[in-house]
């Protein structure tokens, strides 16, 4: 019997060659997502494609089987000897490139299509050595694979089918310079499929859509008015800033939790939430942004195997992940911005599983609420429990951090408020 996330649109009515059938078979997939029935037919009758859909809905699978159908129906035009990928996948982030390439290697495993990922913080060599070796999907992060460009370790001249993932991401890491630098290397749009995803598609990605793509590009939503996954519980609790790290304790607890991951929003307070739970016999390990890569990739393989039940991590995990059964996810600080809280509930409630997200709201990040509220379109619940119920009588105060150089006089460098000013 069909799930309920999935629409009536089987795969195999679609007119997809048989290698990708062979490898959506193998991985046990049947019928479409509602953005993949609706992103698939348009995109294999040639048209480019600006999609929206929520998070953890089946869009990563949509344009990569569109763009491996491309490559498999039409010969490359490279020439022999000349690093030419067809496809060239862009994404904002490590993690996100990664993602897209392990899907990418499943989905396309009877296709013998070449393909490899870069990115900043690793296997500099490797990558380079696996471009100059000849590849037909190139996916990776903007500064890597601008600095492999520059070198002219491959040539975008050839490019068949440009993707562009998480562009509202780009915009805000300020890679959009970066983008449409590459993007003015590759053939005309006219002379190439393009594929558009974003979680938002506002005016500023719509522009990007409209300056790089054919001018009848087709706009798709999926349920855009809904922002968050019905399948997530939202629950929310306040708390003082003193006893946020003993109620983490007692509601993980108290939870039947399989993988949880915790949100902090600075590095800083990653490594204090990871040291009060390690203090209190959890097994809990900090991804933040400055992690090496080696580790993160790591710390991500050892969650999904269910031998890390606890990650804790800052904005730099909200986005791209596509990790099964996390049952849990809680706020420890409110995010900044409203998008951020919906990424990173995103986390759980994935391919039609439910999940719980609870959040703290405290002195110190209440005044992301509101706008959190408005975004969503619904006030979030109370959690019935006290914080005092939950509060365990044998929480164990962990160690101190080591005083940094910028804590001098007071000072947090990381610090990101933006609330109203404080009066004294």
């Amino acid at each position: 019997m069909k799930p309920d996330h999935l629409s009536d649109l089987t795969f195999a009515s679609l007119d997809l060659h048989p290698r990708l059938l062979s490898g959506l078979a193998k991985l046990g997939y049947e019928h479409c997502t509602p953005i993949q029935a609706a992103c698939l037919p348009m995109a294999l009758a040639g048209k480019d494609l600006a999609g929206q859909a929520q998070t953890g809905t089946g869009k990563t699978a949509a344009f990569l089987l569109a763009t491996m159908q491309h490559l498999l129906t039409h010969p490359p035009k490279g020439p022999e000897g000349v690093p030419a990928p067809g496809a060239f996948i862009l994404a904002p982030t490590r993690e996100l490139a990664v993602q897209i390439y392990n899907d990418a290697r499943q989905l396309g495993v009877d296709t013998g299509l070449k393909m490899t990922v870069c990115y900043g913080g690793a296997g500099y060599e490797q990558q380079r050595a696996e471009i100059e070796g000849g590849v037909d999907i190139l996916i990776g992060t903007p500064g890597r694979l601008i600095d492999f460009f520059k070198q002219k370790t491959f040539t975008l001249s050839y490019v068949e089918c440009m993707v562009l993932d998480e562009a509202d991401r780009m915009f805000d890491l300020g890679f959009i310079d970066d983008i449409r630098y590459l993007l003015h290397k590759m053939p005309k749009p006219a002379e190439r499929k393009s594929y558009l995803f974003s979680a938002t598609l506002s005016h500023r990605v719509l522009e990007l859509a409209f300056e790089h793509m054919k001018p009848n590009v087709e706009k798709v939503e999926i349920e855009p008015e809904q922002v968050t996954a019905e399948r997530v519980k939202q629950q929310m609790v306040h708390v003082s800033n003193h006893d946020k790290l003993p109620l983490l304790v007692g509601l993980l607890r108290s939870l039947e939790a399989t993988r949880t991951m915790v949100f902090v929003n600075t590095k800083r307070g990653c490594e204090m939430v990871e040291r009060a739970l390690v203090k209190n016999g959890f097994t809990a390990a900090t991804l933040s942004g400055d992690v090496a890569q080696t580790r993160r990739l790591k710390l991500l393989q050892d969650f999904k195997d269910g031998k890390l039940p606890i990650l804790v991590a800052t904005d730099v995990a909200a986005r791209g992940l596509h990790i099964t059964g996390v049952s849990h996810v809680i706020n420890f600080d409110l995010p900044n911005e409203a998008a951020d809280y919906v990424h990173r509930i995103g986390r759980t409630a994935r391919a039609g599983s439910t999940g719980d997200a609870i959040s703290f709201v405290c002195e110190s990040h209440a005044y992301s609420l509101p706008e959190i509220e408005h975004y969503i379109g619904m006030k979030v619940p109370q959690l019935e429990a006290t914080v005092e119920s939950m509060k365990p009588a044998d929480y164990l105060v962990p160690e101190r951090l080591p005083r940094r150089e910028d804590d001098k006089g007071g000072r947090h460098h990381n610090r990101q408020r933006r609330g109203p000013p404080r009066r004294y």
